[in-house]
């Protein structure tokens, strides 16, 4: 049974969650157990007990403590209640909660994880069968942990070189937009009264910011339109195919786009063999987690070359995705039995590969956008010198 409650801990603060117990009395028992005092307790349905996705930190603190329980002999159910009482997330421990309930009923951790597919991908539950089969279930949550936080750090770094660009960009089309709406009307009304033709640069600016007054509204819903649009067709799968595989064929952002979805995948493939996790499904686990449509079903056919009795490498090779690089460590890998580590070892160079060519990006964009700004203010400023000076070189 699930049962919602409201309770006060032992520093007076009122905590809400949900946990599992088998009767009323029971579930009280867990509050005091914790040191706190029950305050509100109502029966709750197993669907509404359900939780979402947690945060990726607070997963990886969650699964480097449990393999520490685990790896020091202690039962699992002992080992996701002693996680349960330490956690000071509701969500959180709720989940755990559930997790033991499910143990203590038989299930596996495997299938118990399999309720909470937000929070525990295929990738996960594959891993976590694959280590509670082999006996080695403190090793693969480790592992774990440590591919999860590898992903929030490439994530990480790839906001962190987005934002100023993106900032950037969004300061310097406010800066033409405040000075063509604002600024330049202003300033342009003075010359309409001036008998003499206006240099061609104020006429074009003064036609520039009419059209800014007129249509900017329009203009900015016609964009949204447009972007809500783009968003919609790719759901289709075709054009989605299309554009990813287009995508591949930019010249920088292709490479970019490369190495980080092979990156990926070496790495999810690394650590599913290293678990034990049989090849086929292995590699089927780690085309699926992949964000490009055209890299995934590539690597998707290999896996059915797989299936019929090619190599490894043979298969990936016919994807025509593998850099030579690439190619090299994972036939030696295959043919040493050391498949796993250089599957790590080349997702390792295609971060790099990734983090230069995305810094390589950033760098190239960023002068680039202060030079076309400085050329758009640099226009405005003589469009709007031009008839002064004409002015002044006439009554001189």
């Amino acid at each position: 049974m699930h049962f919602r409650y409201v309770a006060r801990d032992d520093q007076g603060k009122t905590q809400r969650g949900t946990l599992e117990a088998d009767n009323a009395r029971h579930a009280r028992q867990q509050l005091r157990e914790r040191r706190w005092q029950p305050l509100s307790l109502k029966r709750a349905t197993a669907s509404s007990a359900k939780t979402g996705c947690i945060k990726s930190r607070d997963f990886v603190l969650m699964m480097r403590q449990l393999a520490t329980l685990t790896g020091a002999n202690l039962p699992l159910a002992q080992s996701l209640q002693a996680l349960a009482q330490q956690s000071e997330k509701p969500q959180q421990r709720q989940l755990i909660d559930t997790l033991r309930q499910r143990v203590l009923e038989g299930s596996s951790l495997a299938e118990a994880v399999a309720l909470f597919p937000k929070t525990f991908s295929p990738l996960y539950q594959a891993m976590i069968s694959a280590g509670e089969a082999s006996g080695r279930l403190d090793r693969v949550l480790e592992q774990l942990a440590d591919y999860s936080e590898q992903n929030e750090k490439l994530k990480s770094k790839l906001l962190q070189a987005m934002i100023y660009p993106l900032l950037l960009t969004v300061v310097a089309m406010a800066v033409v937009g405040i000075l063509l709406v604002a600024v330049v009307p202003e300033v342009v009304a003075q010359f309409s009264h001036m008998q003499q033709n206006l240099p061609a640069s104020t006429r074009i600016l003064m036609q520039l910011s009419d059209a800014a007054q007129q249509f900017g509204p329009a203009l900015l819903i016609v964009i949204v339109t447009l972007v809500l649009l783009y968003q919609t067709a790719l759901r289709r799968p075709t054009l989605q195919l299309r554009w990813h595989q287009r995508m591949l064929q930019l010249p920088l952002m292709g490479r970019i786009t490369l190495n980080l979805n092979l990156a990926r995948y070496a790495r999810t493939l690394s650590i599913l063999t290293h678990s034990a996790v049989p090849l086929l499904e292995g590699m089927a686990i780690s085309a699926a987690v992949l964000s490009n449509v055209f890299i995934r079903e590539r690597l998707q056919l290999a896996a059915e070359r797989v299936r019929e009795g090619v190599t490894l490498t043979q298969a990936l090779d016919a994807s025509q995705l593998l850099t030579p690089m690439m190619r090299h460590m994972i036939a030696s890998g295959e043919s040493s039995g050391e498949l796993d580590a250089m599957l790590k070892r080349t997702a390792d160079i295609q971060d790099q590969a990734f983090v230069s060519q995305m810094t390589l990006a950033v760098s190239l964009f960023e002068p680039l956008l202060i030079v076309v700004m400085a050329v758009v203010v640099l226009f405005i400023i003589l469009a709007i010198l031009q008839p002064i000076l004409q002015l002044n070189s006439l009554t001189g």
